[in-house]
Protein backbone atom coordinates (compact mmCIF):
# COMPACT_ATOMS: atom_id res chain seq x y z
CA UNK A 1 0.00 0.00 0.00
CA UNK A 2 1.45 3.36 -1.03
CA UNK A 3 2.31 6.12 1.41
CA UNK A 4 -0.21 8.97 1.64
CA UNK A 5 -2.84 6.70 0.13
CA UNK A 6 -5.77 9.00 0.78
CA UNK A 7 -7.93 5.93 1.40
CA UNK A 8 -10.58 5.91 4.12
CA UNK A 9 -10.48 2.71 6.17
CA UNK A 10 -12.74 1.58 9.01
CA UNK A 11 -11.15 -0.57 11.73
CA UNK A 12 -13.68 -2.22 14.05
CA UNK A 13 -12.55 -2.53 17.66
CA UNK A 14 -9.83 0.13 17.72
CA UNK A 15 -9.53 -0.12 21.49
CA UNK A 16 -8.32 -3.73 21.19
CA UNK A 17 -4.74 -4.96 20.86
CA UNK A 18 -4.67 -5.87 17.15
CA UNK A 19 -7.19 -3.15 16.27
CA UNK A 20 -4.93 -0.52 17.85
CA UNK A 21 -1.91 -1.66 15.84
CA UNK A 22 -3.99 -1.72 12.62
CA UNK A 23 -5.05 1.90 13.25
CA UNK A 24 -1.42 2.89 13.91
CA UNK A 25 -0.13 1.20 10.74
CA UNK A 26 -2.86 2.75 8.57
CA UNK A 27 -2.13 6.25 9.93
CA UNK A 28 1.60 5.70 9.35
CA UNK A 29 0.86 4.87 5.72
CA UNK A 30 -1.26 7.96 5.13
CA UNK A 31 -4.81 6.62 5.36
CA UNK A 32 -7.78 8.41 6.88
CA UNK A 33 -9.00 6.07 9.63
CA UNK A 34 -12.29 5.54 11.40
CA UNK A 35 -12.57 3.12 14.27
CA UNK A 36 -15.48 1.83 16.30
CA UNK A 37 -15.73 1.35 20.04
CA UNK A 38 -18.69 0.10 22.06
CA UNK A 39 -18.91 3.41 23.92
CA UNK A 40 -17.48 6.84 23.11
CA UNK A 41 -16.25 6.98 26.71
CA UNK A 42 -13.32 4.93 25.34
CA UNK A 43 -12.32 7.54 22.74
CA UNK A 44 -9.66 9.23 24.98
CA UNK A 45 -8.11 5.80 25.64
CA UNK A 46 -8.00 4.99 21.91
CA UNK A 47 -6.39 8.34 21.07
CA UNK A 48 -3.84 8.00 23.88
CA UNK A 49 -2.99 4.43 22.83
CA UNK A 50 -2.55 5.30 19.17
CA UNK A 51 -0.73 8.51 20.10
CA UNK A 52 1.97 6.50 21.89
CA UNK A 53 3.16 5.34 18.45
CA UNK A 54 1.95 7.85 15.85
CA UNK A 55 0.29 11.28 15.69
CA UNK A 56 -3.43 10.57 15.14
CA UNK A 57 -3.98 14.23 14.14
CA UNK A 58 -7.24 14.87 12.33
CA UNK A 59 -7.09 11.65 10.29
CA UNK A 60 -8.61 9.51 13.06
CA UNK A 61 -12.33 9.49 13.84
CA UNK A 62 -13.78 7.41 16.69
CA UNK A 63 -17.40 6.23 16.36
CA UNK A 64 -19.72 4.25 18.63
CA UNK A 65 -21.09 0.95 17.26
CA UNK A 66 -21.78 -2.37 18.94
CA UNK A 67 -21.55 -5.79 17.29
CA UNK A 68 -24.85 -6.75 18.95
CA UNK A 69 -26.86 -3.97 17.27
CA UNK A 70 -27.44 -2.66 13.72
CA UNK A 71 -27.26 0.89 15.02
CA UNK A 72 -24.31 2.96 13.83
CA UNK A 73 -22.89 0.55 11.28
CA UNK A 74 -24.33 2.13 8.09
CA UNK A 75 -22.88 5.49 9.18
CA UNK A 76 -19.54 3.92 10.14
CA UNK A 77 -18.97 2.29 6.74
CA UNK A 78 -20.44 5.05 4.55
CA UNK A 79 -17.78 6.44 2.20
CA UNK A 80 -15.13 3.92 3.28
CA UNK A 81 -12.82 2.33 0.71
CA UNK A 82 -11.97 -0.62 2.95
CA UNK A 83 -13.02 -2.20 6.24
CA UNK A 84 -10.84 -4.22 8.63
CA UNK A 85 -13.17 -6.18 10.90
CA UNK A 86 -10.98 -6.89 13.91
CA UNK A 87 -13.41 -6.62 16.85
CA UNK A 88 -14.46 -9.95 18.34
CA UNK A 89 -15.07 -11.21 21.87
CA UNK A 90 -12.07 -13.10 23.37
CA UNK A 91 -12.78 -13.84 27.03
CA UNK A 92 -10.16 -14.72 29.68
CA UNK A 93 -12.40 -17.64 30.62
CA UNK A 94 -14.89 -19.60 28.58
CA UNK A 95 -18.60 -18.98 29.27
CA UNK A 96 -20.84 -21.81 30.47
CA UNK A 97 -23.26 -21.08 27.63
CA UNK A 98 -21.34 -21.26 24.29
CA UNK A 99 -23.92 -18.99 22.65
CA UNK A 100 -22.66 -16.09 24.77
CA UNK A 101 -19.65 -16.08 22.43
CA UNK A 102 -20.95 -17.72 19.26
CA UNK A 103 -24.00 -15.51 18.69
CA UNK A 104 -22.25 -12.09 18.95
CA UNK A 105 -19.22 -13.32 16.96
CA UNK A 106 -21.34 -14.63 14.09
CA UNK A 107 -24.00 -11.89 14.14
CA UNK A 108 -21.39 -9.14 14.51
CA UNK A 109 -19.34 -10.39 11.57
CA UNK A 110 -22.43 -10.61 9.33
CA UNK A 111 -23.64 -7.17 10.49
CA UNK A 112 -20.34 -5.46 9.60
CA UNK A 113 -19.88 -7.41 6.36
CA UNK A 114 -23.40 -6.80 5.08
CA UNK A 115 -23.30 -3.06 5.90
CA UNK A 116 -19.91 -2.80 4.16
CA UNK A 117 -21.01 -4.61 1.00
CA UNK A 118 -24.22 -2.56 0.82
CA UNK A 119 -22.19 0.66 1.15
CA UNK A 120 -19.92 -0.25 -1.78
CA UNK A 121 -16.76 -0.90 0.25
CA UNK A 122 -14.10 -2.35 -2.09
CA UNK A 123 -12.99 -5.07 0.32
CA UNK A 124 -13.60 -6.26 3.87
CA UNK A 125 -10.81 -8.09 5.70
CA UNK A 126 -12.26 -10.26 8.46
CA UNK A 127 -9.93 -11.30 11.27
CA UNK A 128 -10.63 -14.95 12.02
CA UNK A 129 -8.15 -17.22 13.84
CA UNK A 130 -6.06 -20.33 13.36
CA UNK A 131 -8.66 -21.80 15.74
CA UNK A 132 -10.82 -22.14 12.60
CA UNK A 133 -8.06 -24.21 10.94
CA UNK A 134 -5.93 -26.08 13.44
CA UNK A 135 -8.43 -28.70 14.60
CA UNK A 136 -8.72 -30.21 11.14
CA UNK A 137 -8.40 -33.97 10.71
CA UNK A 138 -5.19 -33.47 8.71
CA UNK A 139 -3.27 -32.08 11.69
CA UNK A 140 -1.61 -35.37 12.58
CA UNK A 141 0.10 -35.90 9.23
CA UNK A 142 1.15 -32.53 7.77
CA UNK A 143 1.39 -28.80 8.30
CA UNK A 144 -2.08 -27.31 8.01
CA UNK A 145 -2.89 -24.57 5.53
CA UNK A 146 -5.81 -22.42 4.38
CA UNK A 147 -7.67 -25.40 2.84
CA UNK A 148 -8.19 -26.86 6.33
CA UNK A 149 -11.20 -26.14 8.53
CA UNK A 150 -12.04 -26.97 12.12
CA UNK A 151 -15.34 -28.84 12.35
CA UNK A 152 -17.37 -26.69 14.77
CA UNK A 153 -19.48 -29.72 15.71
CA UNK A 154 -16.49 -31.74 16.94
CA UNK A 155 -16.93 -32.78 20.58
CA UNK A 156 -14.89 -30.99 23.23
CA UNK A 157 -14.26 -27.70 21.40
CA UNK A 158 -14.19 -24.55 23.52
CA UNK A 159 -16.87 -21.92 22.79
CA UNK A 160 -14.13 -19.59 21.51
CA UNK A 161 -12.92 -22.07 18.88
CA UNK A 162 -16.48 -22.75 17.77
CA UNK A 163 -17.29 -19.01 17.63
CA UNK A 164 -14.33 -18.17 15.38
CA UNK A 165 -15.05 -21.08 13.03
CA UNK A 166 -18.80 -20.41 12.78
CA UNK A 167 -18.31 -16.65 12.30
CA UNK A 168 -15.81 -17.15 9.48
CA UNK A 169 -17.98 -19.76 7.76
CA UNK A 170 -20.95 -17.36 7.95
CA UNK A 171 -18.87 -14.61 6.29
CA UNK A 172 -17.94 -16.86 3.36
CA UNK A 173 -21.55 -18.06 3.04
CA UNK A 174 -22.78 -14.45 2.78
CA UNK A 175 -20.36 -13.35 0.05
CA UNK A 176 -20.99 -16.56 -1.92
CA UNK A 177 -24.74 -15.99 -1.77
CA UNK A 178 -24.19 -12.50 -3.15
CA UNK A 179 -21.61 -13.57 -5.73
CA UNK A 180 -19.10 -11.16 -4.19
CA UNK A 181 -16.34 -13.45 -2.89
CA UNK A 182 -13.58 -11.18 -4.19
CA UNK A 183 -14.74 -8.43 -1.79
CA UNK A 184 -13.84 -10.57 1.23
CA UNK A 185 -10.43 -11.58 2.49
CA UNK A 186 -9.76 -13.38 5.79
CA UNK A 187 -6.67 -13.34 8.00
CA UNK A 188 -6.24 -16.25 10.44
CA UNK A 189 -3.70 -15.24 13.12
CA UNK A 190 -2.06 -17.54 15.62
CA UNK A 191 -1.35 -16.45 19.19
CA UNK A 192 -0.66 -12.72 18.88
CA UNK A 193 2.15 -11.25 20.98
CA UNK A 194 4.38 -8.19 20.68
CA UNK A 195 4.77 -4.75 22.27
CA UNK A 196 1.76 -3.74 24.36
CA UNK A 197 0.06 -0.40 23.79
CA UNK A 198 -1.56 0.02 27.21
CA UNK A 199 -2.34 -1.90 30.41
CA UNK A 200 -5.33 -3.65 28.85
CA UNK A 201 -3.71 -7.00 28.06
CA UNK A 202 -5.07 -9.26 25.37
CA UNK A 203 -5.44 -12.89 26.40
CA UNK A 204 -2.54 -14.18 24.27
CA UNK A 205 -0.07 -11.87 26.08
CA UNK A 206 -0.88 -13.48 29.41
CA UNK A 207 1.30 -16.54 28.68
CA UNK A 208 4.39 -14.30 28.58
CA UNK A 209 3.18 -12.30 31.58
CA UNK A 210 2.67 -15.44 33.68
CA UNK A 211 6.12 -16.76 32.79
CA UNK A 212 7.78 -13.49 33.83
CA UNK A 213 5.88 -13.34 37.11
CA UNK A 214 6.98 -16.86 37.99
CA UNK A 215 5.07 -20.14 38.23
CA UNK A 216 5.96 -23.63 39.56
CA UNK A 217 6.82 -24.77 36.05
CA UNK A 218 5.81 -24.30 32.45
CA UNK A 219 2.72 -26.26 31.34
CA UNK A 220 3.24 -28.46 28.28
CA UNK A 221 1.29 -26.04 26.10
CA UNK A 222 2.37 -24.74 22.73
CA UNK A 223 1.39 -21.78 20.60
CA UNK A 224 1.65 -20.83 16.94
CA UNK A 225 3.05 -17.37 17.65
CA UNK A 226 2.97 -14.21 15.54
CA UNK A 227 3.92 -10.55 16.08
CA UNK A 228 0.95 -8.17 16.33
CA UNK A 229 2.70 -5.73 13.96
CA UNK A 230 3.12 -8.48 11.37
CA UNK A 231 -0.59 -9.37 11.61
CA UNK A 232 -1.47 -5.69 11.05
CA UNK A 233 0.86 -5.66 8.03
CA UNK A 234 -0.84 -8.76 6.58
CA UNK A 235 -4.29 -7.22 7.14
CA UNK A 236 -3.23 -4.21 5.08
CA UNK A 237 -1.72 -6.39 2.35
CA UNK A 238 -4.92 -8.49 2.17
CA UNK A 239 -6.95 -5.27 2.02
CA UNK A 240 -5.50 -3.96 -1.24
CA UNK A 241 -3.83 -6.85 -3.11
CA UNK A 242 -6.04 -7.92 -6.07
CA UNK A 243 -5.00 -11.57 -5.57
CA UNK A 244 -6.18 -11.53 -1.93
CA UNK A 245 -9.87 -11.31 -2.87
CA UNK A 246 -11.80 -14.45 -1.93
CA UNK A 247 -8.81 -15.91 -0.04
CA UNK A 248 -7.84 -16.68 3.55
CA UNK A 249 -4.31 -16.26 4.92
CA UNK A 250 -2.64 -17.86 7.94
CA UNK A 251 -0.62 -15.37 10.02
CA UNK A 252 1.65 -17.55 12.15
CA UNK A 253 5.42 -17.62 12.40
CA UNK A 254 6.45 -20.61 14.48
CA UNK A 255 5.17 -23.19 16.98
CA UNK A 256 6.89 -23.00 20.37
CA UNK A 257 6.25 -24.81 23.65
CA UNK A 258 5.81 -22.58 26.71
CA UNK A 259 9.16 -23.74 28.10
CA UNK A 260 10.84 -22.66 24.83
CA UNK A 261 9.24 -19.21 25.10
CA UNK A 262 10.60 -19.07 28.66
CA UNK A 263 14.11 -19.97 27.44
CA UNK A 264 14.07 -17.02 25.00
CA UNK A 265 12.94 -14.66 27.79
CA UNK A 266 15.72 -15.85 30.12
CA UNK A 267 18.37 -15.59 27.41
CA UNK A 268 17.33 -12.16 26.12
CA UNK A 269 16.13 -10.39 29.28
CA UNK A 270 18.64 -11.74 31.80
CA UNK A 271 17.90 -10.74 35.39
CA UNK A 272 14.47 -9.35 34.48
CA UNK A 273 13.43 -12.91 33.57
CA UNK A 274 14.90 -14.61 36.63
CA UNK A 275 11.49 -15.89 37.78
CA UNK A 276 10.77 -17.65 34.47
CA UNK A 277 10.52 -21.42 35.13
CA UNK A 278 13.05 -23.72 33.47
CA UNK A 279 11.15 -26.98 33.89
CA UNK A 280 7.90 -28.33 32.51
CA UNK A 281 5.17 -29.42 34.94
CA UNK A 282 3.28 -32.69 34.35
CA UNK A 283 -0.05 -32.45 32.49
CA UNK A 284 -1.85 -34.05 35.43
CA UNK A 285 -0.74 -31.23 37.74
CA UNK A 286 -1.92 -28.58 35.24
CA UNK A 287 -5.32 -30.29 34.97
CA UNK A 288 -5.57 -30.17 38.76
CA UNK A 289 -4.59 -26.47 38.84
CA UNK A 290 -7.20 -25.74 36.15
CA UNK A 291 -9.96 -26.76 38.57
CA UNK A 292 -9.18 -23.55 40.48
CA UNK A 293 -7.86 -21.33 37.67
CA UNK A 294 -10.41 -20.33 34.98
CA UNK A 295 -7.61 -18.99 32.76
CA UNK A 296 -6.03 -22.45 32.62
CA UNK A 297 -9.33 -24.26 32.22
CA UNK A 298 -9.82 -23.02 28.66
CA UNK A 299 -6.44 -24.35 27.47
CA UNK A 300 -6.07 -27.76 29.15
CA UNK A 301 -7.49 -29.43 26.01
CA UNK A 302 -4.32 -28.35 24.20
CA UNK A 303 -1.87 -29.95 26.67
CA UNK A 304 0.85 -31.86 24.83
CA UNK A 305 -0.62 -31.12 21.40
CA UNK A 306 1.59 -29.74 18.65
CA UNK A 307 0.06 -28.35 15.47
CA UNK A 308 2.21 -27.16 12.58
CA UNK A 309 0.73 -24.42 10.40
CA UNK A 310 2.02 -23.15 7.06
CA UNK A 311 2.02 -19.42 6.28
CA UNK A 312 3.60 -20.07 2.89
CA UNK A 313 0.57 -18.70 1.03
CA UNK A 314 0.81 -15.25 2.68
CA UNK A 315 4.57 -15.17 2.12
CA UNK A 316 4.40 -16.28 -1.50
CA UNK A 317 1.34 -14.45 -2.84
CA UNK A 318 1.41 -11.27 -0.70
CA UNK A 319 5.12 -10.95 0.06
CA UNK A 320 4.48 -11.20 3.81
CA UNK A 321 7.79 -11.30 5.71
CA UNK A 322 7.27 -11.60 9.48
CA UNK A 323 10.12 -10.73 11.87
CA UNK A 324 11.98 -13.43 13.88
CA UNK A 325 9.69 -14.61 16.69
CA UNK A 326 12.57 -14.59 19.21
CA UNK A 327 12.82 -10.80 18.79
CA UNK A 328 9.07 -10.50 19.31
CA UNK A 329 9.16 -12.60 22.49
CA UNK A 330 11.94 -10.43 23.94
CA UNK A 331 10.17 -7.19 22.96
CA UNK A 332 6.92 -8.50 24.48
CA UNK A 333 8.67 -9.18 27.78
CA UNK A 334 10.43 -5.79 27.80
CA UNK A 335 7.15 -4.04 26.97
CA UNK A 336 5.20 -5.83 29.73
CA UNK A 337 7.84 -4.86 32.28
CA UNK A 338 7.91 -1.25 31.04
CA UNK A 339 4.12 -1.00 31.39
CA UNK A 340 4.35 -2.40 34.92
CA UNK A 341 2.12 -5.37 34.17
CA UNK A 342 4.92 -7.87 34.76
CA UNK A 343 6.94 -6.82 37.79
CA UNK A 344 10.72 -6.82 37.56
CA UNK A 345 12.47 -8.85 40.29
CA UNK A 346 13.90 -5.66 41.81
CA UNK A 347 10.42 -4.22 42.23
CA UNK A 348 8.93 -7.44 43.56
Amino acid sequence: MAEDSGQTVLVTGGSGYLGGWCVIELLRRGSTVRTTVRSLSREPQVRATVGSEVDPSDRLTVLAANLTSDEGWPEAVEGCDYVLHVASPFPPKQPKDPDELIVPARAGTIRVLRASLDAGVKRVVVTSSVAAIRLSEGAAIRALDERDWTDPDSPGLTPYIRSKTIAEQAAWDLVRERGEEDRLSVVNPGAIIGPVLNDDLSYSLQAVQRLLEGMPGAPRLGFNLVDVRDVADLELKAMTAPEAGGERFIAATQFLWTVEIGAVLRERLGEAASKVPTRTVPNLLVRGMALFDPGLRSVVGGLGKRTELSSEKARRSLGWAPRPIEDTIAQTGESLIRHGVAATPAAA
